[in-house]
């Protein structure tokens, strides 16, 4: 699950001088990119019964503790609450895993996890399915044409908090988008709005999506029909009250804690310090971010490998089981000068101070 604000890039100031030299003098380190294709070469490959014991553990601790939370009442309700925000908070993330592998690789994973996740969270995969894959590209990280890059460290320091405080209000957002926008889609203008700006997650406000071809159009039209009649059954509901308002309540701001917790994890996944060069792979490693162990609370908020987002932009095809031996094995291949060890940050304070100063410094 990625990202639910765009923010203006004319926010953005010009960064120092120094900055836009180092960024535009970095080279490729021919060893370091040597070093991670050879190094894990035997661990490519995709496990399903990681993959499949990770999403049902996943889904049924969030369900079965958003149902404790509707009963239980005080403290109890509260902790039920929280696992349940992040055990389905990991369930979601499994979607960035979905857009780097083929289905044949876990057959079934992608038609259970929408079935699972995708679609009771209102984000189904489609939304993110040839959408991601555009940041990897080489020529477009970091510029203007890759949908999930904005130079955040450049903006102005209330651009930081309005990144985080306006995901809180994502799952109204998508309540809206398929319940009332997917109907209206009958209307050309309407669809074309629709699939252009509200079927991605992105937070580039210049990126518009173009519409699916071939198996992919089919995919996105399942997806999308069963998340509109899911999201406009839940409203029906609720306003019937079959669906009591309280645990309505309780249900959107599970969902509004989820988004708000990947919203933070999106702030400190990349340094967002490129204003719209095209970036060589090391540059843009570097301005990536690792959080490895001995940090644990990267588990929780950077699960499913996304706590070796840097190492991801190396090795993006690498399946999440396998990031964390691929980056002992690297670590301890590289000399203590590689910019591989460079990437590495000890944890989430550390990296939304950095952040946050970086959008106060004088330019």
């Amino acid at each position: 699950m990625e990202r639910f604000l765009t923010l203006d890039r004319r926010a953005a100031e010009a960064p120092a001088i120094s900055t836009r030299v180092a960024r535009e003098i970095i080279a490729d380190d021919r060893a370091m990119l040597r070093a991670a294709a050879e190094l894990t070469r035997d661990i490519l490959a995709h496990r399903p019964a990681i993959y499949w014991a990770d999403l049902i553990v996943s889904t049924v601790v969030g369900y079965a503790a958003f149902a404790a939370a509707v009963l239980a009442s005080g403290g109890w309700a509260v902790l039920a609450g929280v696992i349940s925000v992040l055990a389905l908070y990991r369930a979601g993330s499994f979607i960035h895993e979905l857009t780097h592998f083929k289905p044949s690789a876990v057959p079934g994973f992608h038609v259970v996890w929408n079935a699972l996740a995708g679609i009771p969270l209102l984000v189904p995969s489609f939304m993110y399915e040839g959408v991601h894959n555009l940041h990897h590209a080489r020529t477009r990280y970091g510029t203007a044409e890759d949908p999930e890059y904005l130079p955040l460290a450049l903006m102005k320091p209330w651009t930081l908090p309005l990144f985080i405080i306006v995901s809180a209000l994502a799952p109204i957002a998508l309540l809206f988008r398929y319940a009332v926008l997917t109907p209206l889609s009958v209307i050309p203008a309407v669809r074309r709005l629709v699939v252009e700006r509200y079927s991605s997650l992105s937070i580039n406000p210049s990126f518009r999506r173009r519409p699916p071809e071939g198996p992919a159009r089919l995919q996105w039209l399942w997806q999308e029909v069963v998340a509109a009649i899911w999201a406009i059954a839940l409203v029906a509901m609720v306003v019937t009250g079959i669906v009591p308002v309280r645990v309505f309540l309780i249900g959107l701001s599970i969902a509004s804690a989820v988004m708000v917790i990947n919203q933070v994890r999106t702030l400190v996944a990349h340094l967002w310090e490129n204003e719209g060069e095209a970036m060589t792979v090391t540059a843009q490693y570097l301005d990536t971010v690792n959080v490895p162990p001995p940090a644990l609370l990267p588990m929780l908020w950077a699960p499913v490998g996304l706590r070796y987002h840097a190492l991801h932009h190396l090795l993006p095809g690498l399946p999440y089981h396998a990031l964390g031996e691929a980056h002992r094995r690297i670590s301890a291949a590289l000399d203590a000068e590689s910019p591989y060890h460079k990437a590495s940050y000890p944890g989430l304070p550390g990296l939304v101070a950095k952040i946050a100063r970086s959008t106060m410094v004088a330019r």
